[in-house]
């Protein structure tokens, strides 16, 4: 499957904001606050979006911010409308329950795409189970950990002496100790802190 290579910084300069794809690197090393601009030749004044251009600008925003191909959050979304409630709010919970954005959330990993890498690579566990699937969703009561040969190598070693300084989101638990984190429920919109405008995401895909 096609995926992004090239420089996660274009992605924020085309959105018009930070969107956190390196992590905490964006905090101290981030080109989007020297070339806010959008990437490629400026052409004087820009156009005004159109109602069909802020909507498009939307999804992507939440394509990039989750690292998804448009096939995956279209399945998403179709999974979003088929349940009560606010579909666009519901969207957005769906993907903050993926197992990658879990690692990340609970500071396993400094970046989403470091947290997928460290699922793929069959690092982490799901109930005591090896669990290779970053799309893989998370339910209420879920512990998520870390598979026992993947303890011994030097990323695991440095992570528990950095462990300490990292937050974590407020429906996850963590045992900083035994390096094990929990779902104590599932999470809203009030959890996740949503920064997309939702509503132009669902006109997008309702068109």
């Amino acid at each position: 499957m096609a995926r992004y290579t090239e420089a996660r910084c274009r992605l924020c300069r085309r959105s018009g904001e930070k969107l956190m794809l390196k992590g905490d690197k964006c905090l101290t090393r981030c080109v989007f606050d020297k070339r806010p601009k959008p990437p490629g030749p400026q052409l004087g004044r820009r156009r005004r979006l159109s109602d069909r251009g802020i909507q498009l600008r939307e999804k992507q925003k939440v394509r990039y911010s989750y690292g998804l191909m448009e096939a995956q959050l279209r399945r998403f979304f179709a999974e979003a409308s088929r349940q009560p409630g606010v579909t666009g709010d519901t969207l957005i919970v769906l993907l903050e329950r993926r197992l990658d954005n879990v690692v990340y959330r609970l500071g396993f990993a400094d970046s989403l795409s470091q947290a997928r890498q460290i699922v793929r690579h069959g690092h982490i566990l799901l109930n005591g189970k090896k669990t290779d699937i970053p799309s893989c969703l998370v339910q209420e009561n879920d512990t998520i950990g870390w598979r026992e040969g993947s303890r011994k190598t030097n990323y695991y070693k440095q992570l528990v002496e950095n462990i300490g300084s990292k937050t974590t989101s407020q429906w996850l638990s963590i045992d900083k100790a035994k390096m094990e984190g929990k779902v104590i429920a599932l999470p809203t919109p009030d959890d996740v802190g949503i920064r997309y405008d939702t509503a132009a995401v669902v006109e997008h895909y309702s068109r």
